[in-house]
């Protein structure tokens, strides 16, 4: 069983870690529900894995108590991710992973608008600025039945949201402001090359200089060379 007091993970691990496709389809997720990383959509993925492997058990009778089982799975399934009766097994089968991340709580306040984006969302529920039942919640991944739905709501005083369109018209702001940065940028980067032009100049003169002494002493040594070979010869001559 395992300590009562520790917390046991909250989703299961991919089999193959570097996937290529699985990666970019949770990073497309990522992105899509303003998630921190990727274990946050393995527990996604954990739950719904969970809830359709029961569903494949109860369709195939095996187990006891299995009208037990049922009752208690469609229960859960209609009050968090089906919000209407008379749900089947085949219903459960249907859901997807973006079924599950849409009943977070960080995606129904992005949806009911009080933010505008995904990771706002996050900050303020992170703050402590988002309630559910009158109740202070700082899980973004706190699962939202659909009878709470209409609770969620600001704690204490609303934060003020700009619209999107002032989002806009401060990103426009922003990138004309980056622009003469960039231009600046430049004319500096140009100004440096300029200025190193005579330093990298001389350094070339100086290794061509090098070289070429380089090339001139081995001529040099094969004449003192030829010329010692030259002087046991000359010197055999004047003993005869």
């Amino acid at each position: 069983m395992g300590d009562p007091k520790r917390k046991r993970k909250q989703f299961e691990r991919p089999k193959r870690l570097w996937d290529e496709g699985r990666i970019e389809e949770e990073k497309a997720l990522r992105n899509e529900f303003g998630l921190k990383n990727a274990r946050e959509v393995w527990s996604a993925k954990t739950v719904l894995r969970k809830m359709r492997r029961e569903a494949r058990r109860l369709q195939s009778g095996k187990g006891s108590g299995i009208e037990k089982r049922r009752d208690q799975l469609l229960v859960r399934v209609q009050k968090y991710f089906i919000g209407k009766p008379g749900i089947t097994l085949d219903d459960i089968l249907t859901l997807t992973v973006r079924d599950v991340l849409a009943r977070r709580l960080q995606s129904l306040v992005t949806a009911k608008h009080m933010a505008c984006t995904p990771k706002q969302a996050r900050q303020f529920i992170v703050h402590g600025h988002v309630k559910v039942n009158d109740k202070r919640v700082n899980a973004p991944s706190y699962l939202v039945s659909f009878a709470e739905e209409d609770s969620v709501d600001w704690w204490g005083e609303p934060v003020v949201v700009p619209e999107k369109a002032v989002l806009e018209e401060d990103e426009e702001a922003e990138e004309k402001t980056n622009e003469p940065k960039a231009e600046t940028l430049k004319q500096m980067a140009e100004e440096k090359e300029e200025a190193e032009k005579p330093e990298i100049e001389e350094k070339e003169e100086t290794l061509a200089e090098m070289a070429d002494k380089t090339n001139e002493e081995p001529e040099e040594k094969q004449n003192q060379s030829k010329e010692e070979t030259k002087d046991p010869a000359s010197a055999g001559e004047g003993t005869e």
